[in-house]
Order: structure tokens, then C-alpha cells, then sequence
């Protein structure tokens, strides 16, 4: 369904790795919502992703930025504005990467080097994004931020190990800065935590299947899908939002705020 809600809109799209992320839902949404945007991914993740059928899909180019670098995300933001010809609109977020999950460390048994490479990749890089797109003044005013991330920022999944503590500086970061860029800029800046999500990255994680299905069973509206959260991102980067900062937003069919379910207590047996 069309509204226009982005008509006139430019923006940056990190993380788009296939169809299946979330990223590539929210490029496809932003298209028909009348946006024009770059795409961009790490070099790495670019020769393993599909990026190329999503740029020619929505009519975009893609910038290859390494979040972590600075010099990289000022050449990101310094080429997106003269492709798109203006300052951006709204900029997606959705970087995030644990060595240690990778390797199946287990938390109390962390990597430090491991745990400080996801810091730099999953949270620290939207920092750096912020700092580098404030330093060049390089969104309008009034201007969107979102970046994804998980519950077990607020509580523990102990399957989730370092993500969380990194989740949970992403959040903060979105908060920090937000003020600063809100009182200059009005920049906007947010984080969505969605659901469990059969994405590429979520379906990496050892017990995923059936945490989905727990998630689903407790969660009145079931899961939140991909698609559902790219309509929420939307609608952040959309002007209807535009008194909506340094929020953390549960985009999760009701999860976050159910205690049990009746589902899950007749699968264990405890009601009649």
C-alpha cells in the first residue's frame, strides 16, 4: 500500500545482506514510500549478500563503508549527499556482530578482544555514524535515526551472551546522543526491539527455533515479522513521528509486556 509517507526523502540503508533482513524490507518499503536512498554494507558482507538485486530493485547505489571506520562513514556520508543531491533524511542502523556467539563462547568465559570487536561493530559504530554525520552537518533537520535492536538489552537470554551488554549500549547511545542532536539539529534518534526474527543473523543463534516459538506462544500478536518491523521504521522516518525521540520502541506483538501466557502454561501442563 502506498502512502507517499516518504516522498522527497534521502537516506542510508546500512545492513541489507539478503531478503531475509530486515534492512532489505525497510529499502523495499522506503522505495515505495517514495524515498531515494544509497545502500551500504561492509565490503565483506557485501561479497556474501545479494545487495546488488536490492540496489537494482529500488533504483539505488551502494556506498561500501566499514561502520567502524571513520574516514570510511565520511566518505559514506559525503557521497551519499551528492548522489541523492541534498542533505539526508533518515538513516537505518541495523549493524550487529558477535565473534564470541560466532565461536559459541560461552558469556562468562567472554573473549575480550572478541567482546570489544562487537562493541566497535554493533554499538559504538552507530556513535560514530552520529559523530561523523553531526560533524558535516550531514542530516536535515528534523531528521530520523533508527537502529535495531533486542530485549535482552533490558533482560537476560543467557543464549544471547555478549549481544546484550552490547544491545544495551547501543541504547544508550541512541539516548545520549539523541539529546545532543535534538536540541541542535532536532534529529530524532531512536532504536526499535523487535521480536525474534528469521533473519540471517537471528537464525545464527544456537536455540533460535525454539525461543521463536516461546516468543510466539507468550506475544498476544504472535512474532513481529520483518516486513512489520520495516512498516514501524517507516513510520519513524516519516514526519508523523516527528516529536518521537531517544525512545527504545518494542516492535514485539505485546511480548515485552506479558508476564506468561496461556499458551505456554497448557504446553507445560499447568492448566486444566
Amino acid at each position: 500500500m502506498m502512502y507517499n509517507l516518504l516522498k522527497g526523502k534521502r537516506g542510508i540503508i546500512t545492513g541489507a545482506l539478503d531478503q531475509n533482513s530486515i534492512a532489505w524490507k525497510v529499502a523495499e518499503k522506503a522505495h515505495e514510500e517514495g524515498a531515494t536512498f544509497v545502500l551500504t554494507n561492509a565490503p565483506i558482507a557485501m561479497r556474501m549478500g545479494e545487495i546488488n538485486v536490492l540496489a537494482e530493485k529500488t533504483g539505488s547505489q551502494i556506498i561500501p563503508a566499514d561502520a567502524t571506520s571513520v574516514e570510511d562513514l565520511t566518505n559514506l556520508y559525503t557521497q551519499a549527499q551528492e548522489i541523492l543531491g541534498g542533505k539526508i533524511d533518515f538513516v537505518l542502523h541495523s549493524i550487529g556482530m558477535s565473534v564470541n556467539i560466532r565461536k559459541k563462547i560461552p558469556y562468562t568465559e567472554s573473549n575480550y578482544d572478541y567482546f570489544m570487536k562487537g562493541i566497535d561493530v554493533s554499538a559504538m559504530s552507530l556513535h560514530k555514524m552520529l559523530a561523523v554525520a553531526k560533524k558535516l552537518d550531514a542530516i536535515a533537520e528534523g531528521g530520523s535515526v533508527v537502529a535495531l535492536t533486542y530485549m535482552a538489552a533490558q533482560r537476560t537470554y543467557p543464549f544471547y551472551t555478549d549481544m546484550a551488554d552490547i544491545k544495551a549500549m547501543l541504547e544508550s547511545i541512541a539516548r545520549s546522543f539523541g539529546y545532543h542532536y535534538g536540541v541542535e539539529k532536532k534529529v530524532r534518534i531512536n532504536t526499535v526491539s523487535q521480536s525474534p526474527t528469521k533473519t540471517t543473523a537471528g537464525t545464527g543463534i544456537k536455540g533460535f527455533g525454539d525461543f521463536y516459538d516461546y516468543a510466539d506462544a507468550i506475544a498476544p500478536l504472535g512474532n513481529a515479522d520483518a516486513e512489520s518491523c520495516a512498516d514501524y521504521c517507516i513510520t519513524l522516518f516519516s514526519d508523523l513521528t516527528r516529536m518521537v525521540t531517544m525512545q527504545n520502541l518494542f516492535h514485539d506483538g505485546g511480548y515485552s509486556s506479558t508476564g506468561v501466557s496461556d499458551v505456554v502454561m497448557q504446553k507445560m501442563g499447568l492448566e486444566d
